[in-house]
C-alpha cells in the first residue's frame, strides 16, 4: 500500500497500480512516471538501474539492490525522526537516485506522497504544507524569492538539502527558519546520503554528522573513504577532500578533481568561488584552461550578457590571494548544469578553453 496525494493505491510485487493513476494524469505526465517506478520497484527483480548525475563527466548506469535502498530509507526516517501519516514532497526526477528515494522512504515508512512536476518553484501550487521535502540549493533559491512560497518553505517540519553546494548567503536566508533544515552529503553510490548537518539553529554546523554505521576514513590523498555496509558493499573512496574531527564528524574542502595547479600552487575551485559569491551580481563558475608557463590558469564563466567592467573584476579578485585571482573571463548566456541542477564542470570546461582558443 502506497498513500499518494491522500489517495490509497494497493500495490505489491508483481502487481501494477490502477489503471485510474495513469488515466487521470495522462500518459506523460510526472505522475505516470511514479507509476512506472512503483511498478518497478514491485516487481520481481531484486535491482533496478539509476544514473549519476554526471557533474564531472558522462552519467553512468548503476544496478542498486533494493533491499540497500530500503536500509537507506529507514536510516534517514530514524534520522529525522519521521512518523507513519507525514506527508513527503517528490519534486526530483525519477531518473536519479533522490528523486528515487523520496519514494522508497515514502513506502518504508507510511508516508503520504505528494508528487510535484520537478520545477524551479515546486511549492507554488501546493496546497498541503509537507512534513518532509527533499531539494536541491536551485529550488530553494528560486522559492526564497517568492514571498508566499517562502512562508511554506519555512512551514516545512524536516527540509533536507542536497545535490549541490549551499553558499553564504543562502545559508544566512535558512538560519532563521523554525523547523530542521539539513545540507545532505552522499552520491549515487551510497543511494543518497550518508551524513547530514544543521543549517538553522543552535546546533548549526559546517560539519556533517554521520548517520549510523557509517564510518569514515580518508586516503592518501586526504579523499573521503566512507564504509557503510547497509547501502554499499565495499568501501567508497571518494574524490571530496575533506577534514575529520574527533566526534567522527566531517566536512569537504571540495573535490579532487576541482583543483587546479597553476603554477605548482594548488587552487581548490570551491574555495575560490566561496570567497566570489558575495562580491559578483551574476551566476558564475570558476575553471581552468591550458597555459603554457602555469600549467593551468584560472579563469571565470559568468552567466550575464554584459561583460563586467575590468575596474569592477579588479576590485573583486583583488579580494582573493594573488595565486587565486582569475586572469580571464569569458560570458555564457546560461552556466551549464547537470539534469539534477549540479554545476556541469566538464562542459564549462570544455567550453572555457574553446573560448580561449579563439582570443
Amino acid at each position: 500500500m502506497i498513500t499518494i496525494n491522500g489517495q490509497n493505491y494497493p500495490v505489491a510485487r508483481q502487481a501494477s497500480l490502477p489503471a485510474d493513476f495513469r488515466h487521470r494524469y495522462g500518459e506523460k505526465s510526472f505522475e505516470a512516471e511514479l507509476a512506472d517506478f512503483l511498478n518497478e520497484w514491485y516487481g520481481p527483480e531484486d535491482v533496478l538501474s539509476v544514473h549519476t548525475s554526471g557533474s564531472t563527466g558522462t552519467p553512468k548506469e548503476l544496478w542498486v539492490e533494493k533491499r540497500r535502498m530500503v536500509n537507506s530509507a529507514r536510516l534517514t526516517i530514524a534520522f529525522l525522526g519521521l512518523q507513519s501519516g507525514d506527508s513527503a514532497l517528490l519534486c526530483m526526477p525519477l531518473r536519479y537516485i533522490a528523486g528515487k528515494m523520496v519514494v522508497v522512504r515514502a513506502t518504508v515508512g507510511g508516508l503520504n506522497l505528494l508528487p510535484v512536476a520537478p520545477c524551479g518553484h515546486p511549492l507554488a501550487h501546493l496546497e498541503e504544507i509537507p512534513t518532509f521535502a527533499a531539494l536541491i540549493p536551485m529550488q530553494v533559491y528560486n522559492t526564497l524569492q517568492v514571498p508566499a512560497e517562502a512562508e511554506k518553505l519555512r512551514q516545512v517540519r524536516h527540509l533536507i538539502i542536497g545535490g549541490g553546494a549551499i553558499d553564504a548567503a543562502l545559508g544566512e536566508q535558512l538560519a532563521t527558519f523554525p523547523h530542521n533544515v539539513w545540507s545532505t552529503y552522499g552520491m549515487t553510490e551510497t543511494l543518497s546520503h550518508i551524513a547530514l548537518r544543521r543549517l538553522n539553529g543552535p546546533d548549526a554546523s559546517e560539519w556533517y554528522t554521520p548517520l549510523e554505521g557509517v564510518r569514515l576514513q580518508l586516503s592518501e590523498e586526504a579523499t573521503l573513504v566512507i564504509e557503510a555496509p547497509a547501502v554499499s558493499r565495499v568501501p567508497l573512496v571518494t574524490n571530496d577532500i575533506a577534514e575529520l574531527d574527533e566526534q567522527g564528524r566531517f566536512r569537504i574542502l571540495g573535490r579532487k578533481d576541482n583543483t587546479i595547479n597553476t603554477g605548482g600552487v594548488k587552487v581548490q575551485i570551491e574555495q575560490v568561488e566561496a570567497l566570489l559569491h558575495p562580491l559578483l551580481p551574476f551566476p558564475f563558475f570558476i575553471s581552468s584552461v591550458p597555459d603554457p608557463k602555469f600549467g593551468e590558469r584560472i579563469v571565470l564563466l559568468a552567466e550575464t550578457a554584459a561583460p563586467p567592467s575590468d575596474g569592477f573584476m579588479k576590485t573583486a579578485f583583488a579580494q582573493l590571494p594573488p595565486y587565486w585571482r582569475p586572469r580571464q573571463i569569458f560570458c555564457i548566456d546560461r552556466l551549464p548544469l547537470t539534469g539534477t541542477g549540479k554545476p556541469d564542470r566538464a562542459t564549462a570546461r570544455a567550453y572555457c578553453r574553446a573560448a580561449s582558443n579563439t582570443c
